[in-house]
Formats: C-alpha cells, structure tokens, sequence
C-alpha cells in the first residue's frame, strides 16, 4: 500500500501517514481510482488541532481489520480543512442535509461523481451510547451502495434508515425508560406537601439529582418542586444551615434532628444547580462552621441531642434562634472522617464553589483534599477512616475509591489543576478489573474466610453506592481521557443494576444519574482563560464536563494524558472557549455572546 500522505505539507495529513487506511490526498486521482473500481469515496476533513479528529484517527482509522474492510469497498480521502477551505465548506453544506451536529471530523460518503449521499462527524470502533460505531456506518454505507444503488443515487434517506435499523443501544441504557421512570416518581410526589409518599419523609437527594439530569422538562420541574418544599419547612435548620435526616410527619415536621455529612453534600450540589444561592450558602455554612475539622476534613454527623438545663433534649437547640444559641451547648459531632463521605463534600463543595462564585467553598474542598492525600493514601490503597489523627482498622470499600475519586475530579475542574484528576485517576485504576469495578484487596478478610462475603453489593439508601459513585467517576475519566476502559467499565456496572433501578427509581437515584450520562450526547466546554463574562456563561451551563484553565494548565492536563485538552489554548490571548456535543467540537469562540449561543 503506498503512503501517499508521507510527502503532504499538512501536519494534518502526516499525522495520519502512517494509517493502515490506505489514504489519498484530495486531488482527481482519488475519484478517478473509484469510478475505475466502482466503489464509494469516504471524504474525511479535519484539522491538526482537532482533538476528536485524532481519537478517531487513533481509534477507527488505526484499526486494521477496520481499515482493511474500508480500503476493500471504498476510496478513502483525507483533507485538512485549513489547507482546503472551500472544500470543507461545501462538504460542510452537504452534511447539514445528513446530521444536524456538523463539526469535525466531518466523514461524508460520496459518489465518485462527488455527489454526497450520507455524512456524520465522529464514529468510534464499538457502539457509543446513542452513537453507533464505524464498522455499524461502513455496513449499511456498502450494503446500500452495493444492493440498492438506484435508491442511493435518488435518496439519501434509504442509506439513513440503513443506519437507524443498525444502531445498538447499550442494555438497560434507555431513554423511554428514563421518561417511565420519572412517570414513575411523578406519582409517588406528595403534592400536598412535597417530597415523596407519605412519612418518614427523607430527601431521597440521589433521587433529585437523577431529576436534574434527566432529559425531561417535567423531571426538572419535579425536583424543583421538591427542593423548595424542603427549603421552606422544618427539615432545614434556618440558622446554621443544613438540613436534617428525615421528617417523622409527611409536611416536614418534627425532623430527626441529626444533621449527616452525605445528605448535605448532595443537597448543596443540587440547590446550587437550581440556583437557589441563599439555601446552597448554608448548606456550605454548616459544612465549613460545623463539620470541618482543625486538622482537615469533614466529620461524618451532628448529633440530634444537646444538653439543656442538665438535660438532654432532641431538637431543642435547632428550636432556638442564633442568639439563644450563644449560651447553649450545640449537640455533639461525630468527628470520625470518612474518605468517601468526604469525598461526596469535596465535589459539593468543588462545583457549587465554582458555579456560584464562591472561592472559599472550593478552598474549603482543597483543605480536606490535601488531608485525604497525606493521611487517608498509604501506598496507593486508601483507608476507610480516621479520627483525631487515628487510622481505622477497618479497609475502604468501594465507595471511598468512587467518592474520593468523583471529589478529586470536581476540584480539579473548578481549580484547573490537573494534579488533582491524575491522583482520580490512579484511584480508578486501581479498581478497574475484568468484571468492572472492584475495591483493591478484595472482600474484607475476616468476611471472605467465612465465606460470608458477597459481590459488590449495588443497592442505594441516601447516597450513591460504591458501584454508582466509581461508575460516575470513570465516566468523568472518559469524558476527559477518551479511554474507553472507562466507559466500557462504567457501562458494564450500570447494566449489572439496571434492571433493579427500573424497577424501583426511588432506590437507585445515583445509578440512573449514571446511566443518564452514559445514554446522552456528551457535553464538554473548555474555556482556557480568565474572562470574567465567558466564565460566568460557562459555568451556567449544564455540560458533562466543564473545566476553566490557564493555558498553561491546559498544556499540563494535555501532557498528563487528558485528551480534551490536547491543543485547546487561548487565542491571540484571548479567552477562548472550546465547545464539544457528542464527542464534536465546533470552532472555538472568543466572546461570551458566542458562547451562549453554541451551548444554548
């Protein structure tokens, strides 16, 4: 096969020299080689700085048996759009009658007349999520081709019902599910009062957060709905913030008055969201004042009980108001710290910090970072817990590994330094195995020598399980990193407890959260620069992944392996954003009016 891109002046094009596709250049060769063989051209327009151009490059095009089956039935064109200009624009024309998400790379299939009968963007070697894959394309694109040639020549809508009739979606990852599910909640709602069933009442946090993800209008009202219920009743404590465990009465009334470290961590992700400023801040207020330790980290819980007049009383201290409270004894603190509820404070604290403009939650999250890092990492295993200094015996689980991880990777996007994400990643890694997702060490000891110990257990309570919070971290590491050991990993876990989710919604909050993110077109904003007006618009936006850096940070999360930032700098030094929807990016803009109209 001769490499007739080894001589091209594009870095492009030699960047794809040594591809077993055997390329031309674009040139009259190339159609005159179709006519002659009587197969289709694939026209494949790029730029060296386009970063899903290299992950198919990497991917499908380096794949042998992929090319080897692409070379057989077609003529395969490679073009750098900025060498070709014109040529990009008129292809760029005739995909809009194919695919509403132009970008690049831009694949379009093409007679060797040149007319254009099917176009798309982005095609990976496997199925991805609600993307099929390049092999699925080349099917039906040389099935059509070679079987219904009048329909390709008349209509290019018989080659895209090819494509729909080819499409795989992954198991147990279904949109008309999802809208089932919320069907499903939306009759438990109590409408009197708000919240879900009758009473105790719990704020079933996972649950909103699925609500808020979902991509349904009347999901979101739902969780809404819910938030400001809990906001305006007696589960949140109006002086110090935070909200209780649970109500013993359906409106809200006589709460248990202990305060946990999980169900805050999850509420403030979620008001900040909605953009309920007043309630997130004392979510935040309680975290920082109350559970933060001297030494670092978050303690696990408030007590309901305090000491009043010699005697101890529930809920008597939170019925008093701040000045009262001066001369009270406050109900005592669990101080044990625990790496994954830490971890689930972290990536609160983090990415509500980061979209509210608040720097001193996400210094808040640096703090007990740094105190995870130095006394909670012993030779790459994490431990389970501390207090005052104290290790437990007791080995982490799951969810330490998938908690931490997930806050290691929300500080890391709100701070832009990548240190943070490589030390998620080792964490991930770690647990990454053939069936999934497994805590490093195995079971624990004593368990496993009785033969008592189980598979990693998916079910849910008030916070996300180890299962779902390590597949939302590996997710995020994909998102980034465009390994597929990640996806693929977090993919096989959701379809483990897919069908438990489904049947019951309520109990599986966080697992369909993941499972949301990995059916739904990925929504990644790069803004490289300090340009308070785009950062406000970026940070607004509900992506997959938001990350706000210097350019000399994006350089260094590029160097480290994350390949979302792989040629993403500031522009003339200028502030410049890099929007990407389904693994394609569109040309990067500079102004915050821009922006807004990419992301919508």
């Amino acid at each position: 096969m001769a490499n007739r891109l080894a001589a091209a002046v594009s870095p492009y094009l030699l960047s794809h020299a040594d591809n077993p596709v055997d390329w031309f250049e674009w040139g009259e060769e190339a159609f005159a080689e179709a006519a002659r063989r009587d197969v289709p051209v694939l026209v494949s327009i790029g730029y060296s700085t386009c970063h899903w151009c290299h992950v198919m490059a990497r991917e499908s095009f380096s794949d042998p048996s992929i090319a080897a089956y692409l070379n057989e039935n077609a003529v395969a064109i490679k073009v750098d759009r900025e060498e070709y200009p014109d040529v990009d624009a008129s292809y760029l024309a005739a995909a809009s009658a194919f695919t509403p998400n132009l970008g690049w790379p831009l694949n379009v299939f093409v007679t060797p007349a040149g007319q254009a009968f099917y176009a798309g963007t982005y095609w990976p070697p496997q199925p991805l999520g609600q993307h099929v894959s390049f092999r699925q394309i080349l099917d039906s694109v040389f099935d059509a081709w070679a079987n219904r040639r009048p329909e390709v020549d008349s209509n290019a809508a018989h080659v895209t019902a090819a494509l729909t009739a080819a499409s795989v979606r992954t198991p147990g990852i279904l949109p008309r599910e999802f809208d089932s599910m919320v069907s499903r909640l939306a009759a438990q709602e109590d409408t009197a009062h708000g919240g879900f069933g009758a009473e105790p009442k719990f704020p079933v946090a996972t649950v909103l957060g699925f609500l808020l993800d979902a991509p349904d209008a009347s999901a979101h009202a739902l969780a809404l709905r819910t938030l400001d219920a809990m906001a305006a009743s007696a589960l949140r404590d109006p002086v110090e913030g935070g909200f209780f465990r649970y109500s013993t009465r359906r409106d809200w009334t006589d709460p248990h008055y202990e305060r946990m470290l999980y169900d805050n961590a999850l509420l403030l992700d979620a008001y900040a969201r909605v953009g309920r400023a007043e309630v997130a801040s004392g979510i935040s207020r309680f975290l920082m004042d109350t559970l933060r330790r001297p030494a670092g980290g978050f303690a696990s819980a408030q007590d309901s009980e305090s000491v009043i007049d010699g005697r101890r009383n529930e809920g008597g201290y939170y019925g008093a108001s701040a000045d009262e409270r001066l001369g009270m004894q406050p109900p005592a603190i669990d101080g044990k710290i625990l790496t994954g509820w830490n971890g689930l404070a972290i990536a609160a604290l983090a990415s509500a910090g980061a979209r509210l403009g608040e720097p001193s939650w996400i210094a808040a999250a640096r703090e007990a970072v740094e105190f995870l890092l130095a006394n909670h990492y012993r030779d790459g295993r994490l431990v389970r817990a501390s207090i005052d200094g104290r290790l437990s015996p007791a080995p982490a689980t799951l969810e330490d590994y998938g908690m931490f991880a997930g806050g290691l990777l929300e500080l890391a996007l709100a701070t832009g330094e990548v240190r943070f994400a490589v030390a998620a990643r080792e964490l991930v890694d770690a647990c990454l195995s053939d069936d999934g997702f497994t805590v490093p060490g195995g079971a624990e000891a004593l368990l496993a020598s009785q033969g008592l110990a189980v598979e990693t257990d998916p079910s849910e309570g008030a916070y996300p399980s180890g299962t779902s919070a390590m597949a939302a971290a590996a997710h995020q590491l994909f998102l980034l990193t465009a390994d597929r050991r990640y996806l693929d990993a977090a993919t096989h876990a959701m379809e483990l407890v897919s069908t438990f989710a489904v049947q019951q919604p309520i109990a599986f909050g966080a697992a369909l959260s993941v499972m949301v993110g990995l059916a739904a077109p990925a929504r990644q904003l790069v803004v490289v620069g300090d340009s308070p007006e785009i950062v406000a618009v970026a940070r607004a936006a509900e992506t997959s992944i938001t990350a706000v850096v210097t350019a000399e940070q994006s350089a260094a999360w590029a160097s480290a392996g994350f390949e979302l930032f792989e040629g993403r700098g500031a522009a003339e030094g200028s502030t410049t954003a890099y929007a990407c929807t389904d693994f394609v990016c569109a040309l990067p803009v500079t102004s915050a009016e821009a922006l807004r109209g990419l992301i919508g």
